[in-house]
Formats: structure tokens, C-alpha cells, sequence
């Protein structure tokens, strides 16, 4: 078994269109078919498919948290923002969830 798994090739990061996700997100909420169903059908990982949906929720204000647009004004142009950033702005604070490993809101 374990010859088996030192064998196997890490999975290529891949980008999806927001055309995609919107599609996803779509097959998900149908509710003919689970998640893990959406995502094995389409070749995805189970965790990005349920971040995808979580994101649409925000989105469209059933969920708390950054919609996307707002994570896109924080995150600035390379798309990600390191806590220790967020430490060092004194204009900026943020509340860390240690759970998540995410901000989780911005005060």
C-alpha cells in the first residue's frame, strides 16, 4: 500500500473561470445531487467545491463574511494578504480565526 501512495503524482494546481463556478455552485444548490457527487462528477476536490458554494452564500448575503468583492479590495493586486501584513497596517485591524486560519472580519 504504501508503494502505492509514494507513487502517485501530486495534483496540478488548475484555474476555474467564474463562468465554472457559478455553474458548480448551481449543480450544488439543485439539490438533486450532494456536493461530494458535484465534485467527483467534475473532477474537483470536495474542499473547493464547498468554499465555492460558502463564497456564493456571501455573496448573496445568506452568509457572513467578505463577499468577493470586498476580498478582492483587501487583498490588493497579488490577490493575497499575509497576517503579518494586517499586523503592521495602522490604519487596518482584523479579527484572525486560528480555526479557519482566515480574517474573518475587518474593523
Amino acid at each position: 500500500m504504501m508503494e502505492n501512495m509514494a507513487k502517485k503524482k501530486p495534483r496540478v494546481r488548475r484555474s476555474f473561470t467564474p463562468e465554472f463556478r457559478a455553474e458548480i455552485v448551481e449543480s450544488c444548490r439543485r439539490g438533486d445531487r450532494s456536493i461530494s457527487e458535484v465534485a467527483r462528477d467534475f473532477d474537483l476536490t470536495e474542499t473547493s467545491v464547498r468554499r465555492w458554494v460558502r463564497q456564493a452564500e456571501i455573496d448573496a448575503g445568506e452568509r457572513d463574511g467578505l463577499t468577493s468583492g470586498e476580498r478582492e479590495d483587501t487583498a490588493g493586486p497579488g490577490g493575497r494578504v499575509s497576517i503579518s501584513a494586517w499586523g503592521r497596517s495602522s490604519t487596518l485591524s482584523s479579527r484572525y480565526s486560528e480555526s479557519t486560519g482566515a480574517i474573518v472580519a475587518i474593523v
